[in-house]
């Protein structure tokens, strides 16, 4: 096909996988035609030097369709070499790196890579350090950053002869005024010249751990992408295309090749994405709604669903990857050991795979002449119109009964995927893509259509072809002289122009996302998120060739270091075992001696997961601090539970934690403030305390009295309670003013920021009067302090204390890991509910996905509305079908106030001729625990990570006996939540959770 239009309007992708290369060239004027446009297509077994197989590619293409090389405006290649070169652990690929913290006095406990797996720890971190530095969540500095210091920690780099730098300060994805890692970046690069250099800020954003993981782990492979990256561009100079040569990223959008060598991370998840963008675009799907893509290649299939906005569905708050926690988003994407090159064993258990021939399909086939019995020998001996290899050389392998059981295992395989991603009971369009779709059936269940399209062999090609310009601005902006409607219309606008700079055209560029999440405790501040894309705009003439920039130094750096890594790839890898303790979780004992629990790590966890769980949506993520108590542990450190019934009654109980904005702390990572506030409150009531108990079990907080309590600290026993059962918002709604034995509980009180600011309120009239004073010396003391309580006595917490809900936060950890191992996670909620009383104790309200969330800002508290459409959140492949569906069927809205409040069922009617939503019957409501869980895998989903799309259960779990009185209906109930207008009804009846230490106990 020959050239028929004059100027530069084509598109080439190419995509470099571990087995094949394919490759597109695509005329986007020419969509409405029934070629769609593709001029021409490649594939071919990927070379070990990519440039070749690029050249061979685009040359082949060219030749077949007799392209004019004038005629391209773009080229596209997406790839897998990055992520894995990490996935592999390949020394040969990885550059040792060092990390300059610009903290001040925080995160002194979570050390960079302390949760990494300790073999990519060991492989990757070369040097770390804690310098001053580091912003407010307002702005304000928490101190300068100190040049002194980073050029003597820049000696020491240079000593260890580690080039690779990253600079992560708190709050640097907000920092447009001191540019404090801009500046330390600028110190780094002249004390040592020519070395990479990384600022956080421009990796990823909000969450501080998170982020710098996703900054080390792209520093680590730096300099294995520009080297790679340029054996990309230079087939595009061999063949004289003089264009941009982009690379395409996660959420199916492009980076120019000089900005994909400075963040190749971004490039790790963009297989997906571009296999779920070019399928839609082969079957002229407008996106107008969500569609199932199925990518079936040679060993797995992947599964993903594009959503109606054009971008894939997206993982929860966080990714891992081998490992590592990272706070960019990423495609959800499921696999199964399903592909053309799965091995078939007709025996008596016929199975399917998991293990393939993978790329040697083309040897080791039956129908290519090869011994070994494929998906693909049976799928060509089941049409004959396949025009694969040699039917007859596969004839008599496999007889007609295991070709009817291959048929029914594949169609039962594909169907409990596809139905583990959907999002509603509704059937979806299913496109089936890759190499391997023969395999698949024409028709499924859960499938409106079954959509094979022509090309879609080459699909991620299509996807990389067609891939858009995007950007993402996610910043915290003041709403004290603007509204959050006028900041979002300026905040899209600064989007949309940048979309347009970066090469999107004007008449596609759209906004695409945007979320507001107002921050708790913080006066006029919200966090904005905005998403703009558009088709790239062939017609720009004032885009540039791509070209790496490599200084001398880096080029002798790369020197010999990268070549024949494809074939070479993996033989320096160190072991890919995750370091982790191995337990049988139904024999397992924890250690209890003499009535006193020893805590080790198993516990630790378990009881983190239980925490999240129990805080109804509030509390914050416990992780950072079950990272920190877990590092504790591996140095020695001893952490005791007793049983608050063996409490002496002159016994000293107090209490401390942490209060402030959940966005504050995934950024500011904690310091000493906590320790810091009980010294200041013993000096205070001259009164130290003999035992720590948690105010609230539910999130963080949940696993303060232990930490506070441990041997390095305050050396002294933690209480197997709390004083609330679950998390609250405020310090009033407590079992101590529930009982009400004395007009005030908490004052004195004491406060410390961690940077040496400290406030003490000695008396106060009322519980409600200390928490409007701590809320507002709250605000300025960077929205996050240490909190320490009073002691109680003995005789006091006995009667106060909501008993043993440390054993319930182990119990319900250890169900959910249960599950996870015995893959029933299908099952979680229930089993759940049976370490919580079972029917009596609490019940699943709903499952199903969410399909809007809106939060606003009154008092310091985020109050909002969930809404949850009800789905089949069924998980696993190896469970029957959940036979309770249809119970979950309409919306279910969660009005909540930092924490959850109620569970309302919606009641749909109409009124003039428009369909309305009404609240309907209450499910649940507070005192009840209304907790909000992940579908996938249990884990617990706090309010500032409800976002549209999640699969969710939510739970209901009886509240404490200590609840159900009329003070405590009164105080924790939905009057303390200004909702009076709906009347408390217990979802069952309390069961006392069992004690752990009374169960394991080992009398010495």
């Amino acid at each position: 096909m020959g050239s028929t239009s004059e100027g530069k309007t084509l598109r080439i992708g190419v995509d470099v996988g571990g087995t094949n290369t394919d490759g597109v060239i695509l005329d986007p004027l020419r969509t409405s035609e029934p070629d769609k446009g593709i001029i021409a297509w490649h594939k071919a077994p990927t070379t070990p030097d990519p440039s070749a197989g690029i050249n061979d590619a685009i040359v082949a293409m060219f030749k077949s369709a007799g392209v004019d090389p004038g005629r391209v405006a773009s080229v596209t290649i997406g790839t897998t070499h990055f992520v894995n070169a990490v996935v592999e652990r390949d020394m040969a690929r990885l550059s040792r790196v060092a990390v300059l913290r610009l903290c001040g006095p925080f995160s002194q406990h979570t050390l960079p890579c302390v949760d990494w797996p300790a073999d990519m720890r060991e492989l990757i971190l070369g040097h770390h350090a804690l310098l001053k530095g580091g912003l407010e969540v307002d702005g304000h500095l928490i101190s300068d950053i100190d040049e002194a210091q980073i050029r003597n920690e820049c000696s020491i780099i240079r000593e260890k002869g580690i080039r690779s730098v990253v600079v992560n300060g708190i709050f640097s994805p907000i920092d447009e005024v001191e540019q404090q890692e801009e500046r330390a970046a600028e110190l780094v690069r002249a004390e040592i010249p020519g070395c990479d250099v990384i600022c956080s800020k421009e990796v990823a954003n909000l969450g501080f751990l998170e982020r710098e993981n996703a900054a080390i782990l792209n520093a680590s492979i730096l300099a294995f992408a520009r080297k790679t990256i340029r054996s990309f561009q230079d087939p595009i100079r061999r063949l004289g295309l003089h264009c941009p040569v982009f690379i395409s990223q996660n959420d199916g959008t492009i980076l120019s090749g000089a900005m994909a060598a400075k963040l190749p991370i971004r490039t790790f998840s963009s297989g997906p994405t571009n296999s779920m963008r070019g399928a839609a675009y082969l079957v002229n799907n407008e996106v107008e709604q969500e569609v199932m893509v199925v990518d079936i290649g040679g060993t797995t299939t992947d599964v993903g669903l594009l959503l109606a906005n054009g971008f894939p569905r997206q993982q929860a708050a966080y990714s891992d990857l081998s490992g590592i926690r990272m706070n960019f988003s990423c495609p959800d994407v499921k696999s199964i050991g399903l592909g053309g090159g799965s091995i078939v064993r007709d025996s008596e258990a016929f199975t399917i795979g998991p293990d393939s021939v993978g790329y040697k399909i083309t040897t080791e086939a039956l129908v290519f002449g090869g011994t070994t019995l494929t998906a693909t020998d049976c799928a060509v001996l089941l049409d004959e119109k396949l025009d694969i290899g040699k039917r007859e050389l596969a004839k008599g392998a496999i007889n007609d009964e295991g070709l009817a059981k291959f048929q029914a295992l594949v169609k039962y395989k594909l169907e409990k995927i596809i139905d583990t991603m959907k999002t509603s009971p509704e059937d979806l369009p299913v496109l089936l893509v890759g190499g391997g779709a023969v395999i698949a059936p024409d028709q499924l269940k859960g499938a409106s259509k079954v959509l094979k399209p022509k090309w879609s062999g080459v699909a991620n090609a299509i996807g990389a072809a067609i891939a858009r310009v995007g950007v993402v601005i996610d910043t915290v902006e003041s709403t004290e002289s603007k509204s959050s409607s006028e900041l979002l219309e300026k905040i899209s606008k600064d989007a949309l122009e940048k979309a347009i700079a970066a090469g999107a055209s004007k008449s596609t560029n759209k906004i695409a996302e945007m979320e507001t999440f107002p921050l708790p405790y913080i006066a006029n501040k919200s966090r904005f998120i905005v998403r703009a894309a558009g088709d790239f705009d062939y017609t720009r003439t004032d885009l540039p060739d791509a070209v790496v920039d490599v200084t001398e130094s880096q080029k002798e750096l790369e020197t010999d270091r990268f070549e024949g890594f494809l074939s070479d790839s993996g033989k320096n890898s160190t072991s890919t075992a995750k370091v982790t303790e191995d337990v049988d979780i139904k024999s397992y004992k924890p250690k209890v001696r003499n009535r006193t629990w020893y805590i080790n790590e198993t516990d630790l966890y378990w009881i983190s997961i239980g925490c999240y769980i129990l805080g109804t949506g509030g509390g914050g993520s416990p992780h950072s601090a079950m990272i920190r108590i877990r590092e504790m542990l591996r140095r020695g450190e001893v952490i005791r539970v007793v049983s608050p019934a063996d409490l002496p009654d002159d016994a000293a109980v107090g209490c401390g934690g942490g209060a402030g904005s959940p966005t504050v702390g995934i950024e500011k990572l904690a310091g000493d403030e906590m320790l810091q506030a009980q010294e200041a409150l013993f000096k205070a009531c001259g009164e130290r305390a003999s035992h720590m108990i948690a105010v609230e079990i539910g999130g963080h907080n949940g696993l303060q009295s232990m930490l506070l309590g441990s041997s390095s600290n305050l050396n002294v026993p933690a209480i197997d309670g709390d004083w609330m059962g679950r998390a609250y918002p405020t310090k009033w709604q407590t079992t101590p003013v529930v009982y009400g034995e004395r007009p005030n509980i908490f004052a004195p009180v004491a406060m410390a920021d961690g940077n040496g600011n400290i406030v003490v309120i000695p008396s106060a009239t009322s519980d409600f009067h200390v928490e409007r004073m701590c809320r507002a010396a709250l605000s300025e003391m960077g929205s996050q302090v240490g909190t320490a309580d009073a002691p109680v006595s003995g005789a006091e917490c006995k009667r106060w204390v909501v008993e043993n809900t440390i054993s319930q936060s182990w119990r319900i950890g250890r169900a959910v890991a249960k599950a996870r191992r015995s893959n029933q996670i299908g099952n979680v909620a229930e089993t759940i509910l049976a370490e919580c009383g079972g029917a009596e104790g609490g019940k699943v309200l709903w499952k199903g996905k969410i399909v809007g969330v809106n939060r606003t800002l009154r008092t310091g508290h985020v109050y909002g509305e969930l809404i949850i459409e009800g789905a089949d959140v069924i998980e696993s492949e190896n469970e029957a079908r959940d036979s309770t569906n249809g119970r979950f069927q309409g919306l279910l809205k969660i009005p909540f106030k930092n924490e959850n409040i109620a569970a309302i069922k919606m009641s749909r009617s109409t009124i003039d001729g428009k369909t309305c939503d009404e609240d309907g019957e209450v499910l649940g409501l507070v005192p009840d625990l209304i907790s909000v869980i992940d579908a996938h895998n249990g884990e617990a989903i706090g309010t500032p990570e409800y976002r549209y799309g999640l699969l969710v259960v939510v739970l209901g779990i009886t509240a404490s006996d200590h609840w159900t009185s009329e003070r405590g209906i009164e105080i924790g109930g939905p009057r303390g939540f200004n909702m009076e207008h709906l009347t408390y009804r217990p979802l069952g009846k309390f069961v006392k959770p069992m004690s752990v230490i009374d169960e394991f106990d080992v009398s010495e």
